[in-house]
């Protein structure tokens, strides 16, 4: 990828196609949330949609809901792409120096960028560091120095820095965030306050990067799994193991009480059960798309997305899509309104996600590639 922003082609061919639908239909589904219409689905008094739309948002506290799992989602597949980010930058000969000062560049604009939207939102000087921008800086760039360490270094040193932040939660010593589980009374909590300077702060903690680290990381080693010479069986049946094996540690530690899986303060358990549904997830795009090629066609609505996932994550998170149904609310109340102010609602919200998926195919079809 460029530092800057750039009008370019995607990557040379030869890619693993599932990646970059992975990417594109985590992007998607974050465009979704932006256009407000998993809000407008939580209205309906349907126990079907009531279900649907409630797995479309976050567990309120101790559980997972599936969209709990979009962020290990997006910080996973940036970590799959790493090995072919840098296989084709080596390619076109590139030097490993400007490779690593281009990733800790790389870094310190997704860094900045994750601040900025707060600050932006705020309209004054914050300090959160909350958003997937921000806790991604610090996640890819840890696993990018470390991707060419052996896959039992990388596999020991996440599980190091998971278990060193459960026993930091547990131990911590401050009274009143001496409690690990507890909502606002945790090292989560505390850290929050610390730096941004007020006596309550947000309930999602910012030190969660230290803990999804093992995220991108992980995300690394599936990576240079789908690189590798192994047989598309071998691959398959790997990443099967493997999420199934993170599935079982995360959900035993929260079964037997050991550590609860909480997906606002990233703990332990959360992050081996994100991990193994995103490991799943990913053998499952792999073996329909690039195996089977079942959805080659269907994965390309996704991709497009997926070409400029940093853009439009930008794009709606200014404030975009609040414009966007600004416009299209009024067209919707005056043609749809007959069929009841909720369906017109819920209009409203597919028309501004479409529009958010029409600006990508935009950029694509004129190919445009907006990258840092």
């Amino acid at each position: 990828m460029s530092t800057n922003s750039t009008v370019s082609g995607p990557a040379a061919p030869g890619r693993i196609a599932s990646v970059d639908f992975f990417r594109g239909f985590t992007m998607f589904m974050l465009a979704g949330e932006a256009s407000r219409l998993y809000l407008t689905l939580m209205k309906y008094d349907s126990r079907v949609v009531h279900f649907f739309a409630e797995q479309l948002e976050h567990h309120e506290w101790h559980g997972l809901h599936f969209w709990d799992l979009i962020q290990p989602f997006f910080m996973f597949i940036v970590g799959v792409a790493i090995p072919f980010a840098v296989a084709n930058r080596l390619k076109k000969g590139t030097t490993n120096r400007q490779i690593t000062i281009h990733a800790i560049k790389r870094s310190l604009l997704l860094f900045f960028i994750g601040w900025a939207l707060y600050f932006i939102e705020a309209g004054h000087f914050v300090l959160r560091l909350q958003n997937v921008l921000a806790q991604l800086a610090v996640t890819y760039l840890v696993a990018f120095l470390i991707r060419n360490k052996s896959y039992t270094f990388q596999i020991a040193f996440t599980l190091i820095i998971l278990l060193l932040i459960d026993l930091a939660y547990r131990f911590f010593p401050v009274e009143g965030f001496n409690n690990p589980w507890v909502n606002y009374e945790n090292l989560g909590a505390w850290f929050n306050n610390r730096i941004e300077g007020v006596d309550k702060a947000s309930e999602w903690a910012t030190l969660n990067f230290v803990s999804t680290t093992a995220h991108t990381v992980w995300g690394v080693l599936c990576g240079k799994l789908l690189m590798s010479d192994k047989s598309p069986k071998q691959k398959i049946r790997i990443l099967i193991i493997a999420g199934v094996t993170a599935l079982a540690i995360g959900y035993a530690l929260d079964l037997f009480n050991i550590t609860p899986i909480i997906k606002k303060i990233a703990t332990s358990s959360f992050v081996f059960a994100g991990g193994g549904w995103t490991i799943l997830a990913l053998a499952f795009s792999y073996w329909l798309i690039d195996v089977k090629k079942l959805f080659a066609k269907g994965a390309k609505f996704f991709i497009i997305v997926g070409m400029n996932c940093i853009f439009i994550y930008i794009f709606f998170h200014v404030g975009t899509a609040d414009i966007l149904k600004k416009i299209a609310d009024p067209f919707s109340r005056l043609l749809f309104s007959w069929a009841g102010m909720l369906t017109a609602e819920t209009i409203t919200g597919l028309l501004v996600w479409g529009a958010l998926w029409y600006v990508c195919y935009w950029l694509y079809k004129n190919k445009i590639f907006i990258k840092i």
